[in-house]
């Protein structure tokens, strides 16, 4: 079809399309001054997923932040959070609201803040803006109440952010320390375990700063085994020397002794134990004193510290059943401990974050009231109206035409080799076409057309 065609046809259906294109532009106009405006105003929060939590100090995990968005989206339309915005708002007094309550379906059960509070969620829409502001939108037919709405919406949604960040860390804060409470009896009880153990069988752990447990006697059999390392030495350069090792256990026995009677009382069995080790290791002491004093021979030394190291062996090695035991009692009381420490500090630290007033979130700026209506949007309406009835218009001109062909000119008869125009008879007749010759097999037509 050719753009006279085109023509041709919109001239001769111009009625169709005038009408259209009226009827659409009506309706169009008729919608803008019939539907109620509707009115949007956004409030915006800042999520702090940036800025390190103020008790654990650890920042939120980026990867996850789609995640946690889609969850905010849903929290909004909540009823914790709806509710209060019926509230703030007077719906619960609104006397259209009452009737239209009133007027609701039967198999709807839900009581009326139930009911007002799910039509806030349906003129709520959530999302996330720029960077780290997530908007709050509230639609209502009046600005005043769309921009009281979105203020109430975004108070209610902080408000129960910290909330239940308070709740949920009281309730663990709960949980851990009940559970920080039987740690404590656990160890309490691995530590009587231990003192039992070694009150029956005569045996003292010692402790260095590093936590390494030792009983006496391997202690003492270290001691001897050094000594021993060292004695020839001792004896050639030194003979006068008491042995550093027995000093240096009595000096920690002393400190044994002690550290554990700001905590045990003199009558304590770990106390008379040690009292009674100190005895042994002081009277080894004054003996290696006086042996230094008489000047012993390097083979006397040797020989005596021979047979009291043989003698510390045989005493470790009968008691090797008893000192394992001992460490299997020592290694659960450390491990009772160290539960008790971590599960303390953890309800503490919960503790501290149901006290905490940040919630994650600050609002930013203030809510603006809307000065127009989201909706209808009259100047696109309408525009849209006349386009849409023009387009349809001429749509149902090609339509019509198609269905009821007419010849409007000689255009329309090029569709056939063996047809030609000969003449145009009319008043009207503008254009002339040339003679075509005449050939054989061809058929000649005479076309009227009229003004």
């Amino acid at each position: 079809m050719s753009i006279i065609q085109f023509l041709r046809i919109i001239w001769a259906r111009w009625l169709l399309i005038v009408a259209c294109t009226v009827f659409t532009f009506i309706g169009g106009l008729a919608v803008t001054l019939i539907v109620q405006p509707r009115y949007d105003a956004t409030a915006h929060v800042m999520m702090n997923v940036l800025k390190p939590d103020t008790v654990t100090g650890q920042a939120q995990n980026i990867q996850n932040f789609g995640a946690y968005v889609e969850t905010q989206k849903e929290l909004v339309k909540d009823y914790q959070v709806t509710a209060p915005v019926v509230d703030r708002l007077g719906w619960l007094s609104d006397p259209g609201r009452i009737a239209q309550y009133q007027a609701r379906p039967a198999n709807d059960n839900r009581d009326f803040r139930r009911w007002l509070a799910a039509q806030v969620a349906d003129r709520t829409k959530a999302g996330l803006g720029s960077g780290t502001i997530f908007d709050i939108t509230f639609s209502s037919s009046s600005p005043i109440e769309a921009k009281n709405g979105a203020d109430a919406l975004r108070q209610a949604f902080v408000d129960y952010s910290l909330a239940t960040r308070r709740q949920d860390a009281t309730r663990n804060a709960q949980w851990y320390s009940s559970q920080a409470d039987i740690a404590r009896q656990r160890a309490e009880e691995a530590q009587n375990a231990v003192a039992t153990y070694e009150r029956a069988n005569g045996i003292v752990m010692q402790g260095d700063k590093a936590g390494s447990q030792q009983d006496t006697d391997s202690a003492r059999l270290a001691a001897l085994v050094a000594q021993a390392a060292n004695a020839p030495a001792a004896a050639l350069s030194a003979p006068v020397t008491v042995s550093s090792q027995s000093k240096l256990q009595l000096a920690q026995i002393d400190a044994e002794i002690a550290q554990n009677g700001e905590k045990l009382g003199p009558n304590h069995p770990v106390m008379q134990q040690l009292r009674a080790q100190r005895a042994m290791v002081a009277k080894v002491v004054q003996q290696e004193e006086a042996a230094a004093k008489a000047g012993p021979s390097a083979a006397a030394v040797m020989g005596e510290v021979s047979r009291a190291l043989q003698q510390q062996k045989g005493v470790v090695i009968a008691e090797r059943d008893k000192i394992e035991r001992l460490h299997q009692l020592q290694s659960e009381l450390d491990l009772r401990r160290d539960q008790y420490q971590k599960t303390s500090e953890r309800a503490a630290e919960l503790s501290l974050e149901a006290g905490v007033a940040d919630a994650g979130m600050s609002p930013v700026g203030v809510v603006v009231t809307p000065e127009k209506p989201a909706f209808p949007n009259k100047p696109l309406i309408i525009i849209g109206s006349f386009a849409l009835g023009l387009s349809l218009g001429l749509v149902l001109a090609i339509l019509v035409e198609l269905l009821n062909r007419r010849v409007r000119g000689v255009e329309d008869l090029e569709f056939d080799r063996n047809l030609s125009c000969l003449a145009i008879v009319g008043p009207a007749m503008r254009e002339r076409p040339a003679r075509a010759p005449r050939s054989s097999g061809r058929q000649d037509a005479v076309v009227g057309a009229s003004a």
